[in-house]
């Protein structure tokens, strides 16, 4: 697995030190550059070339937004993440609009970090606001689960094995074990039955899809 270079940006110092720790506990990432101020970013990102810009929607001196467009104009290839603290979908889907490949809320659990991350760049993330799921999509966002993860639920409360997920997505079983590993932390479940329910208690999923779990 390539060792993925990152930037990471954020105005409040404990936040910046809390993402190098979550980094720093993979070795398949490699910290390249940090910064506190929005006009940071792209300098540093100029001289460190990474593969992925982890920043702050809302920092001094060049919001997030603006910070996008330049990305996606000077640094086409480098992925740019945009992680918030603001779980208003409307938000995300401007940041989707400018450009970012993701938009992650600080509620995420730091060892789900470096794990996001790595799926984004090979392209298994996608945008919520965008992915076909309709009125969940803002509900997941808000949960905290990628819209391909919210696929695999409602897979799983289909009834579908890990084998048929697998199937029906295109996906390595072992990506199966590992979005459902992720859905029971994020929807702090232990079980299938578990997850699913919980998704129908937070509007994630409909009854139907509930019953046939049972």
């Amino acid at each position: 697995m390539r060792r993925l270079r990152i930037v990471i940006a954020d105005d409040h110092r404990l936040m910046l030190t809390a993402l190098r720790l979550a980094f720093a506990s993979d070795e398949g990432f490699e910290v390249v550059g940090e910064a506190c101020d929005g006009s940071e970013v792209l300098p540093l990102v100029g001289r460190t070339h990474p593969d992925v810009v982890l920043r702050d929607f809302k920092m001094p001196r060049m919001d997030g937004l603006a910070c996008l467009g330049h990305l996606r104009k000077r640094f086409p290839d480098v992925r740019a993440v945009m992680l918030s603290g603001y779980d208003d979908p409307e938000v995300a889907k401007a940041a989707f609009r400018h450009g970012a490949a993701a938009f992650i809320l600080k509620r995420i659990d730091p060892a789900d970090l470096p794990a996001t991350i790595r799926q984004v760049v090979d392209g298994t993330v996608s945008q919520p606001s965008d992915a076909g799921l309709g009125d969940a999509a803002p509900k997941a966002l808000a949960a905290g689960l990628t819209s391909r993860e919210l696929e695999v639920l409602e897979l799983v409360a289909q009834g579908r094995s890990n084998k048929q997920i697998a199937s029906e997505l295109y996906l390595a079983v072992q990506t199966v074990k590992f979005h459902l590993t992720s859905l029971y932390r994020k929807l702090d479940a232990r079980t299938r039955t578990e997850a699913v329910r919980e998704a129908y208690r937070l509007g994630l999923l409909e009854a139907p899809l509930l019953e046939r779990v049972g």
